[in-house]
């Protein structure tokens, strides 16, 4: 019995060196087998300023610009301390990246950071992380909107209070809507222009539908909400009910606080909101002016900065058409039909577009198109060619990592653009030919958005302007010309505390068009240049936008005259084509502002207003105190972050004996992520069942690396029933024994790690590795009388099998560009490519290459994957080692139920299953995936909570051992020994996506080598779709 003990412990061991090591890699269990990278392309020196509230990370140039920002973030905090009513016990992190191409590298954020990501504040250490942005007025508002989140935290998490607050019961609009209303206030253009959308096409919110709803997005709704709040009931009840929602919920803490339930708010908000605008709505519809282009129909809800082209016949713009991405097509200027979509050639290199505040420009005759991407950690120009179909070039601004709106000049030679070198936006000029960057301004405030002359003499532009008069936002924008003959810049007086943006001259160069929200809506303009006359183009209800003020939403063909623009519809963004002359062209006063149809409702209220009264009185910039501002060293402060614990203890009788079970999971981290620590512990059963495991990953380079220590206890068990004697009552009596063996196998492992993240879909993986194993028997005598009755229980330690170790070299190269849908990939492809070397208690070679391939045709899906894995060596190597096993459902679904004898006769369960078993496998897999249920736009029901997809398989597979015969076209169970044969099975499943936390997979499948169609089979699978 003893022998038996040993060969279970062995099979243990061997089992889970090799076999486990691949099974592991086949259900994906590891996180890194596939997906993206963040890779790091630079590595920043930080410099840390102290302030009385902050410890501000950077590494700037510009003292004035680091000056700034230090004032701002205290003045942020006074604003906000004063609604809050609560402080930092400590300096607050705030961490400023120069660009956003810096940004995206960060370590402190572990995902990845899309061009659309404006900062973040993460609760760990209560890190404000972000970007300067190309103005000082997105900078300024991220700053505050994100403070307001390290205020949120800091209540919540870091408060030294018995309260039973929990962020986890507060709405995300709530969260959100309340660091915009606390950053923007209530007159606001961009919001104001969602809210009057909602009502003109009947889909106002209740206030339900904001947690419920994702059409209803959360920052624009959840800021129209919170003002009404605030100027009804008084911004200093907002805190309180933030506090309180944390506690009871949403619905419960209003009618606290606010004295009404959650229905009888949203009665009130919508008639609010109807009362308020509707004066300025009167009963109107928009009227379109020109031709709807691109829109759902052709496009996606999202299509936005139109570019056409200089002759008119084509329109590039960025669309979330493929549902998955937002990506740069081509379409016909006259019909819209989709003529290319650029991101299949144009993203081989690049890893993002910056298509949120910025587009592309046409060359002079048409044929190629230029577009800013993020490639290699900095933002870059492609040049695609039209005619060729894929990017020519890839232009690297030499000493300008953010640039953003380039604009090809008439004469066809040169680029202007805004670009960024460590502080805010200025013009820049780039020379196709030779290469040459020229700055053509150095100005502390931005200027965005240049476009040139006809006659290439003058770019126009949008240039940032700090007010310093009541009342008004703190920065504005006004339109300038720059003369790139002497040099000189003249700022036009029109429409000033406006946001004036997005200008373009007219195609006989006479009249600039730009956008402007000077009358509280977001319309297209004209200002004659020799008259100096302003005209009104367009009175929409909603506006012409993109999705930001700041994104350019207009565009204007120079030989057709044509101009293509955003309209902002039913919660969409539509691109319109119209001619110059289906304009109606309306005088306006250049001095007239009027905000009334941008500001959120209520207008009349009673309640003081602490937020708007702050944030449009920002007329002075009081500098700090000399004493109280100073830099220090940065000092890695490498700390615990997180610390989470289950412990319980149990009693039973009977055969389990007592156990203890629980687990501690720490994660330490330095300030700005480069260097993090994992440490989990672990005790499930008796001491001897103690685990642990600590990792370190440093990530402050181009190469990612670590170190791992782990000791993990594993436990099997048999039981058997047998006959004995022992002495009872001074006398031997015969006994029945049943006798209990814990089987315990013991691995101790150090790793060392490390990945080259070429991209963020390309790495280069290599791991080296050693483990050791030993082993424990301990049996249980568990003594009964003939009758039954129990007499007692005795406990030994057996001889244990000797341990062994093992060694592991690895080496992987990585690709995965796909994206994911519901419960499964759905688009791109993936690949990986392995071989690993195992030295010690065997000599083993392994190679797996497996490459899957998804195509996205919407509603429905195809995805395909190849896979091969196998063990080669010598006879130490496959003697000692388990044969991997090709009846995992993860691989080929419905053999299950085979039989485990020689194939004497056939039938439905007469498979042998050593035709399952090689040391060699080889799987190909089919499936046709059809969103069934979830979001809107990618299923065919419609759910928030319930996420599946049901799937037509097709699953072949084939293992094999070194020497056997290979034979195709076997139809029944039936071959001779040394013959291997492909198995095939088809059928139907149901992935199920569980909250995000699992994915289970019910499904039916024919065994086509085992019964085929008379024997189907129902089986579960718990891992998401390959």
């Amino acid at each position: 019995m003893n022998s038996d003990r040993v060969k279970m412990a062995r099979g243990i061991r061997q089992a889970w060196v090799i076999l486990m090591a691949g099974l592991v890699m086949i259900t994906d269990a590891d996180a890194q087998y596939f997906g993206r990278n963040k890779p790091g392309y630079s590595t920043f020196k930080f410099d840390v300023l102290q302030t009385p509230h902050f410890e501000i990370y950077n590494y700037l140039k510009d003292d004035s610009l680091l000056t700034t920002v230090s004032r701002w973030s205290e003045e942020w905090y006074g604003i906000h301390q004063r609604v809050f009513r609560d402080t930092f016990k400590v300096k607050n992190p705030v961490i400023f990246y120069n660009t956003h191409a810096d940004f995206q590298q960060t370590n402190t954020i572990s995902s990845l950071i899309g061009t659309g990501t404006g900062g973040v504040t993460e609760s760990l250490k209560n890190r404000v992380v972000m970007p300067l942005a190309p103005s000082l007025a997105q900078t300024d508002h991220t700053l505050g909107h994100e403070l307001v989140h390290a205020f949120q935290y800091n209540m919540f998490l870091r408060r030294d209070t018995a309260s039973k607050a929990s962020l986890a019961n507060i709405p995300l609009w709530m969260i959100e809507g309340m660091a915009e209303y606390f950053s923007l206030g209530s007159v606001d253009p961009n919001t104001s222009m969602w809210i009057r959308d909602a009502l003109l096409s009947n889909d106002f919110p209740t206030i339900k539908q904001l947690s419920t709803d994702s059409r209803y997005f959360p920052y624009r709704y959840g800021q129209a909400f919170m003002a009404l709040a605030g100027k009804t009931w008084g911004d200093s009840l907002l805190v309180p009910l933030l506090m309180r929602t944390g506690e009871l919920g949403f619905s419960k803490a209003a009618d606290s606080i606010l004295g009404y339930d959650e229905k009888t708010l949203s009665g009130m908000w919508k008639s609010a909101t109807e009362l308020h605008y509707g004066k300025y709505i009167n009963g109107r519809k928009d009227s379109i002016i020109g031709t709807q282009l691109i829109s759902r129909s052709n496009g996606g809800r999202m299509n936005i900065s139109p570019s056409i082209s200089p002759d008119g016949k084509y329109i590039a713009f960025f669309s979330e058409k493929n549902v998955f991405s937002l990506d740069l097509y081509i379409a016909d200027a006259i019909t819209g039909k989709i003529i290319k979509r650029l991101s299949e050639a144009a993203t081989r290199s690049a890893e993002d577009f910056n298509s949120i505040e910025s587009t592309g420009t046409w060359s002079p005759d048409s044929r190629r198109f230029a577009f800013v991407v993020f490639s290699k950690g900095m933002n870059k120009l492609a040049i695609f060619d039209t005619g060729k179909g894929g990017t020519t070039r890839e232009i690297e601004m030499k000493g300008v990592p953010g640039i953003f709106n380039p604009s090809w000049s008439p004469d066809g030679k040169k680029i202007a653009f805004s670009g960024m070198a460590g502080g805010v936006a200025d013009l820049y000029l780039y020379d196709l030919a030779s290469g040459r960057v020229e700055q053509l301004t150095s100005d502390p405030e931005a200027n965005l958005h240049p476009s040139w002359s006809p006659d290439g003499r003058y770019l126009v532009y949008s240039q940032e302007m700090e007010n310093h008069e009541p009342g008004l936002r703190k920065y504005t924008f006004n339109i300038a010309l720059f003369d790139l003959n002497d040099r000189s810049i003249s700022v036009t007086d029109i429409f000033r505390g406006a946001y004036n943006l997005n200008p373009l001259f007219s195609p006989d160069g006479r009249s600039i068009y730009f956008l402007s929200d000077a009358d509280g809506f977001r319309n297209l303009y004209r200002y004659d240049l020799s008259g100096e006359k302003l005209f009104r183009l367009t009175e929409y209800l909603t506006g012409i936008s993109g999705i930001t003020p700041w994104s350019p939403a207009i565009s204007i063909s120079p030989a057709t005259g044509r101009i293509a623009y955003n309209y902002y519809s039913g919660n969409a963004y539509h691109i319109i084509v119209a001619e110059e002359r289906q304009f109606e062209a309306v005088a306006v006063d250049p001095d007239r502002l009027d905000f009334g149809p941008a500001t959120l409702p209520p207008m009349d209220h009673a309640a003081a207003l602490l937020v708007d009264t702050t944030l449009y009185n920002r007329t002075q910039d009081i500098p700090l105190p000399a004493d109280s501002v100073r830099e220090v060293d940065y000092k890695p402060k490498f700390k615990l972050d997180y610390l989470s614990n289950n412990t319980n203890v149990g009693l039973s009788g009977g055969i389990y004996r007592n156990n203890l079970g629980g687990s501690v999971t720490m994660i330490f981290s330095d300030m700005v992520g480069n260097n993090q620590l994992y440490s989990a512990l672990s005790l499930n059963g008796e001491i001897y069942d103690f685990g642990g495991q600590t990792a370190y990953i440093n990530q402050k380079g181009k190469i990612k690396w670590g170190a791992a220590l782990s000791h993990i206890p594993y436990r099997a068990g048999t039981m058997s029933l047998g006959r004995d004697s022992i002495m009872y009552q001074d006398a031997m009596i015969p006994v029945d024994v049943l006798q209990l063996d814990y089987i315990r196998m013991f691995e101790d492992n150090i790793t060392l790690y490390a990945a080259w993240p070429f991209s963020q879909t390309r790495r280069l993986e290599s791991t080296i590795s050693s483990s050791w194993y030993y082993y424990r028997i301990d049996r249980y005598n568990y003594y009964y009388l003939l009758n039954g009755a129990s007499v007692g229980v005795t406990r030994e330690k057996m001889p244990a099998p000797g341990g062994s170790n093992f060694q592991q070299l690895s080496l992987a190269w990585v690709e995965d560009n796909s994206y994911s849908g519901m419960t499964s990939p759905m688009q791109g492809h993936r690949a990986r490519v392995q071989a690993d070397k195992y030295f010690g208690a065997t000599d083993v070679f392994t190679v797996l290459a497996d490459y899957r391939k998804y195509f996205w045709m919407k509603p429905v899906g195809l995805a395909f994957r190849a896979y091969s894995y196998g063990m080669y060596g010598g006879k130490k190597g496959e003697g000692v080692l388990q044969p991997l096993y090709l009846g995992y459902p993860w691989l080929i679904r419905g053999y299950e139920n085979v039989s485990y004898g020689q194939e004497s006769t056939l039938g439905t369960g007469s498979l042998d299953i050593s035709r399952l078993s090689g040391t060699r496998v080889a799987v190909a897999n089919a499936e046709l995936r059809v969103p069934f249920s979830g979001p809107e736009q990618l299923a065919l029901i419609k759910s928030k909570y319930f996420l599946t997809d049901l799937n037509l398989f097709l699953d072949a597979g084939l293992a094999w051992y070194r020497g056997d015969e290979i034979v195709f076209g076997r139809k029944s169970a039936t071959a001779l020994p040394g013959q291997k044969y492909p198995l095939l099975s088809t059928g139907i499943s149901f992935r199920i996506n569980l909250l995000g936390y699992l994915v289970v997979e019910p499904y039916y499948a024919f065994p086509l080598q085992n019964g085929g169609f008379r024997n189907g089979v129902f089986g579960v699978n718990f891992v998401p779709g390959w």
